[in-house]
């Protein structure tokens, strides 16, 4: 079984990534983000490094797929190469901080990655609103996310709903963030568990 994860910056991807990993004694792949060499320069000059830090996501998280194919074992993804390319990517390049030249680069090595790999049973995506992100993101308090613009945001979470809308790769869960609170309060953790195997049972009948 394999379970990804997918939202916003601030979203609670991680969080829930672990707290279900733990629950379910899953294996769990974390997003590369604490030990990335390019993050914190890509955050203070986005047109110089945007290149360099998507060509490394894409490959650390090529990476993860294979190690999740090959390992055969059930694991959670913090966050999809799909969202690398179809978010960020290609958010950065409609917004001009990625060059057309990069950016044909980058869909190159993305397009001639995916036929290798196998999509997770189950994508669940964390919808948030803006200011649930910014109260994530104030809260975790990582100084190289301090520069990080709410039309930013605001671009990105239009990326993701038109992503989600037409995303076939396999089952898909919508979990709505912006009004419950999984990590401190177990009913609202009990509530996404529900969803989640009411998904998982749903792949064996």
């Amino acid at each position: 079984m394999h379970i990804a994860i997918a939202g916003n910056i601030g979203s609670g991807k991680t969080t829930l990534t672990q707290l279900l990993a733990k629950h379910y004694q899953w294996e769990v792949e974390l997003e590369p983000v604490e030990n990335n060499p390019y993050l914190v320069e890509f955050y203070a000059d986005m047109p110089k490094w945007a290149f360099h830090l998507q060509v490394y996501f894409l490959h650390s998280r090529f990476q993860q797929m294979n190690r999740i194919m090959q390992g055969g074992k059930s694991t959670i993804q913090d966050r999809t190469i799909y969202e690398d390319a179809h978010i960020f990517a290609e958010n950065l390049f409609e917004n001009g901080i990625l060059s057309e030249r990069d950016y044909a680069n980058y869909r190159g090595l993305y397009d001639s990655m995916i036929p290798f790999i196998q999509a997770p049973d189950l994508l669940i995506y964390l919808r948030a609103d803006i200011p649930t992100l910014v109260g994530q993101i104030e809260k975790r308090g990582r100084n190289y996310e301090n520069s990080i613009r709410i039309d930013y945001l605001k671009n990105l979470n239009k990326q993701y709903e038109a992503w989600i809308a037409s995303y076939s790769y396999s089952k898909l869960l919508i979990v709505d963030v912006s009004n419950i609170d999984f990590v401190n309060n177990r009913e609202d953790f009990s509530g996404i568990l529900e969803k989640v195997e009411g998904e998982i049972f749903g792949l064996f009948r």
